[in-house]
């Protein structure tokens, strides 16, 4: 699969048109119901090679997107969950120059 193609999995006659924030692979078991002892073969059977962590982020933006931004009557959702996380991001970001920053009591 290069960069911009359709996914292997996806087959225009029995798919129908393209939705980029379906997973067109074999479906395996949510997470939610995956007992504890399972759980490693669970993740064993993850794709974690770059390529598919790349897709998997696509998928979910796509998600957020038809949930939070597309409907007619979206509402400031998505502004507020934008702000939120890019305030997480910068101080994670910053972290390491402020965390020296200490509030000391003197006596």
């Amino acid at each position: 699969m290069a960069f911009g193609d359709y996914p292997a999995e996806y087959d225009r006659a029995k798919h129908g048109p393209y939705d980029p924030a379906r997973y067109y692979g074999k479906p395996d078991t949510s997470f939610c119901d995956v007992k504890l002892g399972e759980l490693g073969a669970w993740i064993r059977r993850r794709n974690f090679h770059p390529q598919a962590m790349v897709s998997a982020c696509s998928r979910t933006f796509w998600r957020w997107q038809h949930k939070y931004v597309f409907p007619e009557r979206a509402g400031i959702a998505p502004f507020f969950q934008m702000a939120v996380g890019l305030s997480v991001l910068f101080y994670v970001l910053n972290y390491p120059r402020i965390k020296t920053h200490k509030n000391y009591k003197y006596h």
